[in-house]
């Protein structure tokens, strides 16, 4: 797994084998963020990274000049491996919270310019109505992805 762009752009990230995830490969994530880049200028953006997994999708957004990325999950061994990877980095604007994202969401006090959410099953129970306005959605082979933003906010992206 590599950084694609930024400040990191290139730098190699080896997660172990261990860990109980697979990241985003390196082709989806830099879909995802060619087309981000193109409504989004994540400098001072904040950022929240949910089942952050590695981490792979935390390291880009700080890579691109996020201020301060969030990176939320439940496994202790991708968080230490998160938390060691920031260290090894130098990534001051990177934050780790061990910890589900579902009690993370019912908890937060903080507001987040970007949310993103990489569920390793399928999320159930999830009333978005009233909260998010549909904006896109895009499919790269098995990979999916859709873009929400608040509604009324579709011009200041």
């Amino acid at each position: 797994m590599r950084i694609i762009s930024g400040r990191y752009k290139r730098r190699v990230i080896s997660p172990p084998n261990d860990l109980p995830v697979r990241p985003t490969t390196d082709m989806a994530k830099e879909s995802l963020f060619n087309v981000l880049s193109n409504y989004v200028d994540f400098s001072e953006k904040t950022v929240l990274d949910l089942y952050a997994g590695t981490g792979n999708i935390s390291y880009e957004f700080v890579s691109r000049g996020c201020s301060s990325v969030t990176a939320v999950d439940k496994d202790f061994g991708c968080t230490k491996f998160i938390i060691k990877t920031a260290q090894q980095l130098e990534m001051k604007e990177l934050n780790v919270t061990k910890l589900d994202a579902s009690r993370f969401i019912e908890t937060a006090k903080n507001k987040y310019d970007i949310i993103f959410a990489d569920p390793p099953y399928k999320l159930t129970n999830i009333d978005f109505s009233g909260l998010l306005h549909f904006y896109e959605h895009r499919k790269y082979g098995r990979v999916n992805f859709s873009f929400f933003q608040l509604e009324g906010e579709q011009k200041r992206l």
